[in-house]
């Protein structure tokens, strides 16, 4: 290939996304020597408005550093690029000498390469690595990102399950996820056994019903004496609305630029409060959105999560080598294995979670589900299970 490599970062930050970015720049160095490294600012945004780190000229120990950084050190954007602006973003990309492009993201990230690719005819080769905590892009086993957001969820999920044993109670736990219910499982990951928190669990695949959790949560305390509840932000109701739309007021409810309800940072802590102050009078309840905390952790940072980004970042440079695509992380039954996928198979597509992850009666999770999540995020500390 020719000498120009430019590399983004788009969506939400996570704690490994820089380990892509440098395991792109040195494979590059080590295959391309004398190639430029151009780092777009915030996304798709630095390449309209010219505006680039020479990560070529950056000494390996401090791009190293960089990588151990969680969040996005190139900036990021939510910009979803319609065919408009991918047509200013290809023009940024000749501007720049561009001889491929590889965009660090998820399901957007995913579908502007495949609109850039069409566009282009060939000339430039684009690359997708993948990133998200959600862990919903299709072709992949798992997404570099989810295994360290899912340690800080299992891990705070065992911790407040221990609290609740010394002071019982409600604990509801609200954990990132749109429409895909990985991460909010990851909550049972770290289960002391059948009977520890969380005892229950909703996620986006499955239709929310309030009646139906206010007796879940009474059944559980009936039995426990308390109830720890793992919700995704994204649960809808039956009727196909997101749960926040069914109890916050209208005049209450923000959207973002794409016209999607705002899950974080709504007033759904307080209407599942208030729902559980009305459903179950006089019984101790605390609701806690968990928020951007597990995405980017710097103390939840996973050594095998880690070093996947980086390979995810060098095996894109292979596949740029190659035209273009989406690099994918799959599982063969024995370790978890790069491959190149059509962008097709990927761009703007949603991996759900596996219906047979959830038992089919109640709102837990299935041995199919747990030993999912106990490959990828095994236990990580030793705890003694409490007296009370």
């Amino acid at each position: 290939m020719a000498g120009t490599f430019v590399i983004a970062q788009g969506g939400g930050p996570t704690a490994v996304i820089n380990q892509t970015v440098v395991g792109a720049t040195l494979e590059i160095r080590k295959r391309h020597p004398g190639a430029k490294v151009l780092g777009s600012i915030h996304g798709v945004r630095g390449i309209r408005d010219g505006n680039y780190v020479d990560l070529s000229a950056i000494p390996e120990d401090r791009l190293r550093l960089i990588a151990g950084t969680p969040s996005a050190a190139l900036g990021s954007t939510r910009d979803k690029p319609d065919a408009a602006y991918c047509e200013v973003i290809l023009n940024g990309l000749k501007k720049a000498g561009a001889d491929a492009f590889i965009y660090i993201g998820g399901n957007d990230t995913s579908g502007t390469q495949q609109i850039l690719t069409d566009a282009a005819g060939g000339s430039i080769a684009f690359v997708h690595a993948p990133k998200t905590i959600d862990n919903d892009l299709e072709e992949n086993d798992h997404t570099p990102g989810f295994i360290s957001a899912a340690e800080f969820v299992a891990g705070a999920f065992l911790s407040v399950d221990l609290d609740f044993r010394a002071l019982p109670g409600i604990y509801v736990g609200i954990v990132m996820g749109r429409h895909a219910g990985f991460l909010t499982a990851a909550a049972a990951a770290w289960q002391l056994d059948p009977e520890s928190g969380p005892h229950l669990v909703y996620v986006p695949e499955r239709a929310f019903s309030a009646e139906r959790f206010i007796d879940d949560v009474r059944k559980t305390l009936d039995r426990h004496k308390r109830c720890i509840v793992a919700v995704s932000e994204g649960v809808s109701t039956a009727d196909g609305k997101a749960l926040v739309e069914s109890l916050v007021p209208p005049e209450k409810l923000e959207r973002d630029q794409h016209g999607n309800v705002k899950l974080s940072g709504s007033d759904l802590p307080a209407a599942l409060e208030r729902a559980l102050a009305e459903g179950l009078p006089g019984k101790r309840a605390r609701v806690d959105a968990l928020g951007y905390m597990p995405r980017g952790y710097v103390g939840a940072i996973s050594a095998v999560d880690a070093k996947e980004a980086f390979d995810a970042g060098a095996f894109a440079v292979a596949v740029a080598e190659e035209g273009g695509g989406s690099v994918a992380l799959q599982y063969d039954g024995a370790k978890t294995v790069l491959k190149k996928v059509p962008l097709k198979a990927v761009a703007g597509k949603t991996r759900h979670m596996p219906d047979d992850f959830m038992q089919p009666d109640v709102n837990q999770l299935s041995e199919a589900g747990m030993a999912y999540l106990k490959r990828l995020v095994p236990e990580k500390y030793k705890v003694g299970k409490p007296f009370v």
